[in-house]
């Protein structure tokens, strides 16, 4: 869905631009045109022309960089530390969805434990896409920090309750004092 959602808004980006510099184009043609037949040739409309040209590329491919590349740069880096950062015990799955256990790392190279009768394979890193057990302990993290954050708070709600208590019955000594 999201990857439909980039490629629309990637080829509306790229029909817009290439009406842009169609129209740039044709100015510019008609522009060469006019300075060919006179004798006297303006070098800003030229400038200008070129400028209507150029322009909408360079949109373009900034917008392509920032919506495609990017984030595809991201992904990669975040499949590189993944795999590097395997353990041995970590259920993973690989690209053609084998789900194995690992057993033992190398420098290139993962052995992995599959099935009941506990069957041994050899598979590239590179072949690696999901760590199971890694997400799993951010989920356990995640839960865990909002579950002390929670826990934080209710104590500091209690303590400002308590100090409220203690103020009023400071405040009723004082008054009772006085009188």
């Amino acid at each position: 869905m999201r990857i439909k959602k980039m490629l629309a808004s990637i080829s509306a980006a790229f029909i817009t631009a290439s009406a842009a510099a169609l129209t740039a184009v044709s100015a510019y043609a008609e522009d060469a045109t006019q300075a060919a037949t006179s004798s006297s040739s303006s070098g800003g409309s030229t400038g200008s022309a070129l400028l209507s040209l150029v322009l909408p590329l360079v949109i373009m491919f900034a917008l392509l960089y920032f919506i495609a590349i990017k984030p595809q740069k991201k992904r990669e880096r975040e499949m590189k530390e993944m795999q590097d950062s395997l353990q041995v015990g970590d259920e993973i799955v690989t690209g053609g969805g084998i789900v194995g256990i690992v057993v033992r790392t190398g420098d290139d190279t993962v052995v992995i434990e599959t099935g009941g009768e506990r069957q041994k394979l050899r598979i590239k890193n590179w072949a690696i896409t999901e760590n199971v057990t890694a997400m799993e302990r951010m989920k356990e993290a995640k839960a865990a920090a909002a579950a002390k954050k929670s826990a934080g708070l209710a104590p500091a709600k209690l303590a400002d309750e308590d100090e409220n208590k203690k103020s009023k019955k400071s405040k009723k000594k004082k008054d009772s004092d006085e009188d």
